[in-house]
């Protein structure tokens, strides 16, 4: 075998190299269609759904309006009849605690409630965003039963973390939904960095103050929960700051 055959032999390996390396392994084929189906499955799992989102804000509505119906339901008269004067300023005193607490989770609601039409305006929707709002109304609609538990049950400290729990999952589920939506383009306003900064602050805070109210709830005085008294507040003087600043 004379030199000429060695080249030829060289360049027919070298040209069977360049031609099968091409090809993907089997392994890689698999990889490949795996990667594929999932980024269908993802695309198709985050598409937008044809729901006017006219009618997810008026079952958000809906449900609010049930919600803060019910807090005021819970208030019930007694079924028998107080015969004295005693027996009525005695049942008075009796509900004062779960008439305090009503109003604080009426306070609550309504607040949620503006925060929801403020910062949660929508254009359009997709299943996951459509989900976390559903389980964002299913939080706020276990306030009515986290509110009787505190009313009935405020000597026990588990009663204020049931309470508790309820608004910081509720206050989760609303800034999860509020990052979704603002990640996908889903807001009819997209926020600015500041306007975002200012609502996750306005959380936050709300946040701190609950674990406040717990604590103090349970080293303290139960009464302490009228501290929530000072959401509207703050976030009206929070409102208005930063729209001054702006």
């Amino acid at each position: 075998m004379d030199e000429e055959d060695i080249s030829r032999i060289r360049n027919l390996t070298r040209d069977l190299q360049k031609k099968y390396s091409k090809k993907p392994s089997i392994e890689k084929k698999v990889d490949n269609i795996k990667t594929s189906f999932y980024q269908r499955f993802k695309n198709s799992f985050e598409s937008d759904v044809d729901i006017d989102p006219g009618r997810l804000l008026g079952l958000s509505d809906g449900i609010f309006g049930m919600v803060m119906t019910l807090l005021v339901f819970g208030m019930a008269l007694p079924e028998i009849e107080f015969l004295t004067y005693g027996d009525f300023i005695g049942f008075i005193y009796s509900i004062a605690p779960t008439f305090g607490v009503t109003v604080v989770s009426f306070i609550l609601v309504s607040s949620f409630w503006i925060y929801h039409h403020e910062f949660v305006k929508i254009n359009n929707l997709n299943i996951p965003y459509l989900w976390l709002n559903i389980f964002y109304l299913a939080s706020i609609s276990f306030i009515p039963f986290s509110t009787t538990v505190i009313g009935v049950y405020s000597k026990f400290f588990l009663a204020e973390v049931i309470f508790g729990i309820n608004i910081m999952v509720t206050i989760f589920l609303f800034l999860l939904m509020f990052r979704y939506a603002y990640n996908r383009g889903f807001l009819e306003n997209k926020p600015s960095k500041d306007e975002k900064k200012y609502i996750y602050n306005t959380f936050f805070i709300i946040m701190g103050l609950t674990v406040c109210v717990n604590l103090l709830d349970f080293k303290v005085s139960s009464n302490f929960i009228y501290l929530f008294l000072l959401v509207p507040v703050i976030s009206t003087l929070r409102d208005i700051n930063f729209r001054m600043n702006s």
